[in-house]
């Protein structure tokens, strides 16, 4: 496939990917009732691992996403990635969490003072969740998370939101979890 400047890959994979582009097509987001009995949590969870798995192995295939240098931008509420071929992967970024590397405590996005409110929604679409289910870990604004708990819930952020990818980025002693939507692909 040739990568030309502006490319959209929501484009290319909306109906499989959710987001931006399936929602237009008239999808919606999953939503979930309140009370859900734990086997029902755990399918939800499952689902949300494997369709990050699935999204995280698609832009792996198509832009190299494993490869990548990254670099988030708080401010201007994007993501760029920088892969190996020399072409430039700018998305919108949501801030899940982060996760202090030393003491294995997580601080969710929905209330973290780095985090800008907009950059949040995503996190909060998890706190939704955690609210209607009972879930203490995805309502408490810090908690001791191991790494996969850290992934697992920016899964199923992902899942709730539609997002197009997840990513974790180092910075410093801790750990940033995030979920990015549509991607652009241009090229050097």
């Amino acid at each position: 496939m040739a990568i030309g400047r502006g490319l959209a890959v929501a484009g290319i994979f909306g109906g499989l990917f959710g987001g931006k582009a399936a929602r237009a097509a008239g999808q919606t987001l999953p939503s979930y009732p309140p009370g859900l009995s734990d086997a029902e949590i755990d399918a939800v969870f499952e689902r949300a691992r494997a369709e990050a798995d699935l999204k995280t192995e698609a832009n792996i295939g198509l832009w190299h996403q494993d490869g990548a240098r990254w670099d988030a931008d708080l401010e201007a509420g994007t993501i760029t990635f920088t892969n190996t071929r020399g072409w430039t992967i700018v998305a919108p970024v949501q801030v899940i969490g982060t996760r202090n590397t030393a003491d294995g405590s997580f601080l969710w996005g929905w209330d973290h003072p780095s985090v800008p409110e907009p950059l949040a929604a995503d996190a909060r679409r998890v706190f939704d969740f955690g609210q209607a289910q009972g879930l203490e870990a995805l309502t408490t604004r810090k908690i001791a998370a191991e790494e996969d708990d850290a992934w697992a819930f920016t899964a199923l952020a992902l899942h709730l939101s539609g997002a197009n990818g997840l990513y974790r980025g180092p910075s410093g002693g801790t750990h940033v979890y995030m979920t990015f939507g549509e991607v652009q692909i241009s090229q050097s």
